[in-house]
C-alpha cells in the first residue's frame, strides 16, 4: 500500500494509463480480427477497408506509446504482406 502523496498519485496515474492502454489494444486486437476475417473469406475489397482502418488505429497508438513504434511497423508489414498475398491469389484465378 502506498503511503506518501505522490506515490498515491503514481498509483492513480498508473491504474488510468493501464485502462487507456487496454481499450486501445482491444481495439487492435478486434480491428485485426475484422481484417483476419476478410482475408479467409477472400474478400478483398472487405479487406482493403480493414486494412486502412487498422493501419490508421497503429499510427495513431503508436504516437501514444501504447505500442512501439517499431511493433506497430512490424504489424503493418505483416498484414500488408497478407493482402498483398490475397490479391495475387484473387488476380491469379480471375
Amino acid at each position: 500500500m502506498a503511503h506518501s502523496l505522490s506515490a498515491k498519485k503514481r498509483v492513480r496515474q498508473n491504474a488510468k494509463r493501464n485502462a487507456r492502454n487496454k481499450a486501445r489494444k482491444e481495439l487492435l486486437k478486434n480491428e485485426t480480427k475484422a481484417f483476419n476475417a476478410a482475408v479467409i473469406k477472400g474478400d478483398v475489397d472487405a479487406a482493403s477497408k480493414a486494412l486502412n482502418q487498422l493501419v490508421s488505429s497503429l499510427d495513431r497508438i503508436k504516437t501514444k506509446s501504447t505500442l512501439h513504434r517499431n511493433t506497430a511497423a512490424r504489424r503493418r508489414s505483416r498484414l500488408t504482406k497478407k493482402l498483398n498475398a490475397l490479391k495475387s491469389k484473387v488476380g491469379t484465378q480471375a
